[in-house]
């Protein structure tokens, strides 16, 4: 099958931005409601949609997401009618998150209701920095689509981290929280704690790799860690902003040593930290920029995070 008699079906944003890494946007004919980079997919028809209120509050959020993962039911909906008129020949999903995107189970349920089309599915389980290289190199294959350029081209940003970065003792490395959700508090994990670590900071609460963890609030209190980042999953820079007042108007807050010190970040979660896809250097270089801004000057600054 030639790149030309492809026709793909991007359900996940870090698979949309793996496709258009490796210049395959024109092969993308419909994609989820939450794929929205490159620009250039914003005109595909859309696929998929929530079933919860994404401007509710995060409790609301959480206590609904629960409701539906115990209840078996998806958080989201394929819209069967739209695929049956794409004719994908593939669908690019993920099985690493029922919280992040459509599950792999509710593709396949979807794809047999599938007159016409028997399309093939494409399924990515990132959970750390090789993982995401390794699904870039696999996409690459099936679509016939030479990866290592774009491959090549990641590693070398990661690799220019890790140089400027070798010469600093543990005491210049702060010891960094990243808040993926507020309430409850959880810590951000799966590739996160990497990417602190290749930033030059000492990640707490979790371990790369691992799902993110409830953290208790007395935890982070008497653990004190030298700065605070907010990248909350699917939530821009905006709406960050009002996530962290939930956590900033306690009266502890103001004790803590980097709100003192005046390093508590806000970041656009949703383009960047949540996307397990090629723009993870991005977010990458971001922390470094936000962790050691003698050394890194990236120009993310007001667009992909801010002081908070």
């Amino acid at each position: 099958m030639t790149v030309s008699n492809v026709r793909i079906v991007s359900l996940i944003p870090g698979g949309t931005e793996i496709l258009a890494a490796l210049g395959l946007v024109n092969a993308i004919v419909g994609r989820s409601h939450e794929c929205d980079y490159p620009p250039e997919i914003l005109d595909r028809p859309v696929c998929t949609q929530a079933r919860l209120d994404s401007n509710a509050s995060s409790s609301q959020i959480n206590d609904e997401v629960n409701d539906f993962l115990q209840s078996a039911l998806s958080i989201y909906e394929i819209k069967t009618d739209v695929l049956e008129q794409l004719q994908p020949t593939h669908i690019l999903t993920q099985d690493q998150c029922d919280v992040c995107a459509v599950s792999l189970d509710e593709v396949e349920k979807a794809v047999a209701t599938l007159i016409d089309s028997k399309p093939q599915i494409i399924s990515l389980q990132p959970n750390i920095l090789q993982d995401i290289w390794a699904d870039i190199e696999r996409v690459g294959n099936a679509f016939e689509v030479d990866s290592v350029k774009a491959l090549e081209n990641l590693e070398a940003r990661v690799k220019i981290c890790q140089q400027r970065i070798q010469g600093l003792s543990l005491n210049e490395q702060p010891t960094v929280a990243c808040i993926e959700w507020t309430d409850p508090l959880m810590v951000a994990a799966n590739w996160i704690p990497e990417l602190v670590n290749l930033a030059g900071g000492q990640s707490l609460f979790c371990c790369t790799g691992q799902p993110s963890p409830i953290l208790p609030w007395e935890t982070l209190l008497t653990t004190d860690p030298d700065v605070i980042v907010f990248m909350p999953c699917g939530f821009d820079l905006n709406r960050t902003r009002q996530e962290a007042k939930l956590l900033t108007q306690r009266p502890e807050w103001e004790k803590l040593h980097a709100t003192q010190a005046g390093r508590v970040y806000i970041t656009d979660g949703n383009s960047y930290f949540n996307r397990p896809g090629p723009r993870l250097v991005d977010s990458l270089e971001i922390l470094a920029e936000i962790l050691h801004p003698e050394i890194f000057q990236y120009g993310y600054k007001g667009t992909a995070w801010e002081l908070l």
